[in-house]
């Protein structure tokens, strides 16, 4: 599959990553994007041997959107500043299940990792290895549909936890469609909220299978180039079978 580039210079790239796809190779041994990338640059015949391609913030493999990469080590290390400091504004639009009664608000807790398990759990303040996670939202809409009445929303990222966004919001009792880790344990079997997306050929030659999706997608960032000082602004409108599901049932969305 041909990377997806929203935009590139000479410092950095940034490129859509696809549901079911990893950012960087992990143990499913799958195609992922930080290597389809390394390729593509490759093969653009712009380097003798592996190109250098650093990533900037991660995304879960059901999880879609935009991913920064850096092109050198200079930059990789003024990108992850930034990022420290909070200077990278980033925005997912998200799909949840329930209905918000505020039109905006705030998410402050502690999570824990549970590395074992590969899940983040809420925790009291204090607790050892647990960190502080904080996110705002804006309700963008509400609609009822079939499978029950959900939240469109608009999330700001103030921190950059594992899981955090699906962690907080069902623990906030509004989980993501789709996310059975941290929704409905059933959802699979009822046909509710069920992770789903477009079937495919699986890579080695297998049969069909479904591309794993929830409603979640990192859909904006903005910050000033850390060479240059010009403002970047990424954006891509998110897909995927939430969103597709929001259209469907309400055609003036």
């Amino acid at each position: 599959m041909k990377p997806d580039i929203l935009y590139e210079d000479e410092y950095m790239l940034a490129a859509v990553k696809p549901y079911g796809m990893p950012a960087q190779p992990d143990p499913s041994n799958r195609e992922d994007l930080l290597t389809s990338l390394k390729n593509l640059i490759y093969d653009r015949g712009e380097c003798v041997g592996e190109p250098y391609l650093a990533v900037i913030n991660r995304l879960d493999r059901p999880v879609a959107g935009i991913v920064l990469f850096a092109k050198t080590e200079e930059a990789a290390a003024k990108l992850s500043d930034l990022t420290q400091e909070r200077k990278i504004e980033k925005c997912y639009q998200a799909v949840v299940r329930g209905e918000i009664p505020d039109d905006e608000g705030e998410l402050s807790d502690w999570l824990l990792f549970d590395k074992k398990d590969n899940i983040s759990r809420v925790v009291p303040a204090g607790t050892k290895g647990a960190k502080k996670a904080e996110l705002s939202y804006e309700v963008l809409d509400v609609i009822d549909t079939d499978e029950g009445t959900f939240t469109y929303l608009l999330i700001r990222l103030h921190t950059g936890r594992h899981h955090q966004i699906r962690c907080q919001l069902a623990h906030a009792g509004y989980p993501i469609w789709g996310d059975v880790k941290y929704g409905i344990k059933d959802e699979g079997k009822t046909g509710r909220n069920k992770p789903a997306g477009k079937s495919r050929r699986d890579g080695r030659g297998g049969g069909k299978e479904k591309v794993p999706q929830i409603g979640l997608y990192s859909s904006r960032m903005k910050f000033l180039h850390p060479f240059t000082g010009e403002e970047v602004f990424l954006h891509r409108e998110p897909e995927g079978t939430a969103f597709q599901l929001l259209d469907a049932e309400d055609p003036d969305w």
